[in-house]
């Protein structure tokens, strides 16, 4: 083990801890913006009552993933400064207009909502969450246009004198074909994880206090969770079809590398389970579906995929000697493992719809267990899917251009990186906690009391009592 191989595991790590709460983030702001939309153009207070309490839960999860998301991008500077000097030109340009404009957007207009109840004129004060909401869905943009460069470079050139890569066309790096369709299949996914947890709390409060004078609104927060899920998983599952032929087109190994293909197949089957060698190679047992690798990455039931074995010698003719195949077994389960936990969501929000059907109640306790882990499945969708994504990236970490080897700071030793990984990740197991705590004693409390109505005009009044402020 040397320093690069932990500074590896420290990005990792912090990027799938941090990846926590982002969709959650992305995906319950518009969520929450939704419900008082409702309650802005009907006057139902239960619209009120849940945007309130989503809206809590929300503000909890955007603290702690501004927390998270700061210290992954101190590591740029710290273990990856070779990869700053050689990108930052390019890489740092949409992550500074992500800073300037749509974190600053994002967090004004929060603070605008949080302290405006009963304070901003109505429509004003349903604007500042629909302004944050925007805020954090362009925030996701820009750093995703900035990842996407890694994965694709385009709009550049290498300065021969200092080695560096150079901005020549800032529309093409956002306009880059990987950003346009990692952005949409990333918006899916939050609201995969948005709408899981809208219904697991709805569901708990349905089945464990169906007396109650709210269950009104906790029945139409679970059905209404329940579509957003089904919607988002049509949206994943559309958008993923489109990500892979352009993954395909510009990253054909991470194709052959997420089915363990090692020989050029024409038409491809996509294996669902495979025994054999761990590395793929050896195969003992396989359950395929045929000619669907070859349409996942071409289009066609009969296209040409390009094989391991194949792609490693042509690679090692362009880029010179060495392995340029990522860890198999991680990229095969991965992939594997994203669509699986993506389709058991689905499939609960399925359950939760057909158990209200006609107006009946859920009662179900195997039903309540499945609702409570449902926040818990698209998030591993989504961790597994970053973890393939990065991973089937490798040994290169902006393809065809730097080699992750050459990115790590050469001045940072073994025991540093190894000092501050653990530092961080002990802080982060404690935030861990602290986050699932807050999350779970505020879903418990159910939805807050608000018999004392707010002002239904768009008056401004500064005399009026903080009634409804957080």
């Amino acid at each position: 083990m040397d320093a690069l191989d932990v500074a590896r595991w420290q990005f990792g790590v912090t990027t799938v801890y941090h990846f926590l709460f982002v969709p959650l983030t992305i995906g319950l702001s518009v969520l929450v913006a939704i419900l008082q939309t409702l309650w802005h153009r009907t006057g139902n207070e239960r619209y009120l009552k849940l945007t309130k309490f989503y809206g809590k839960l929300f503000l909890i999860n955007f603290a702690m993933g501004v927390v998270t998301g700061i210290v992954q991008e101190f590591q740029f500077g710290m273990n990856w400064s070779d990869y700053s000097r050689f990108v930052g030109d390019i890489f740092g340009a949409p992550l500074a207009i992500e800073a300037l404009v749509a974190f600053f957007l994002e967090s004004t207009f929060i603070g605008l909502w949080i302290f405006g109840w009963d304070r901003l004129p109505k429509r004003a004060h349903l604007a500042s969450i629909w302004a944050a909401a925007i805020g954090t869905n362009l925030s996701a943009y820009f750093i995703l246009a900035a990842n996407s460069f890694m994965q694709n470079p385009v709009g550049y050139r290498i300065n021969p004198d200092s080695g560096r890569a150079e901005l020549t066309d800032f529309p093409a790096v956002l306009t880059n074909k990987v950003a346009l369709i990692t952005f949409p299949h990333t918006l899916a996914g939050s609201f995969l994880v948005a709408g899981s947890l809208v219904v697991a709390v709805g569901l708990y409060h349905v089945i464990r206090n169906r007396d109650s004078a709210d269950t009104g609104a906790y029945r139409f927060a679970t059905k209404f969770g329940s579509w957003v899920v089904l919607v988002a998983s049509a949206a994943v599952l559309f958008t993923g079809d489109i990500q892979g032929k352009i993954m395909t087109e510009v990253q054909p190994m991470k194709m052959a590398a997420a089915e363990g293909l090692y020989t050029t197949e024409s038409p491809a089957s996509f294996s669902v389970l495979t025994i054999g060698s761990l590395d793929g190679s050896r195969e003992v047992f396989a359950l395929k579906i045929p000619y669907l690798l070859s349409y996942l990455g071409t289009g066609d039931p009969h296209g040409t995929v390009h094989g391991i074995n194949d792609l490693q010698a042509q690679y090692a003719t362009q880029y010179g000697a060495g392995s340029y195949t990522p860890i198999i077994p991680v990229t095969y389960w991965s992939f594997r493992f994203m669509i699986a936990f993506g389709m058991a969501a689905g499939a609960i929000a399925l359950l939760v719809l057909w158990s209200q059907r006609k107006g009946r109640t859920p009662s179900s306790r195997w039903l309540l267990r499945a609702g409570l882990a449902m926040p818990v499945l698209p998030l591993l969708a989504n961790s597994f899917g970053w973890i393939f994504t990065e991973m089937g990236r490798q040994p290169w970490i902006v393809f065809g251009e730097m080699l992750t080897r050459n990115g790590v700071s050469r001045s940072v030793s073994l025991a540093e990186v190894l000092t501050s990984f653990t530092a961080f990740t002990l802080i982060y197991a404690t935030l861990a906690v602290i986050e699932v705590k807050l999350l779970l004693r505020y879903a418990r409390a159910g939805v807050p009391d608000v018999s004392e109505q707010p002002p239904t005009d768009d008056t401004d009044d500064a005399e009026r009592p903080l009634a409804f402020a957080y």
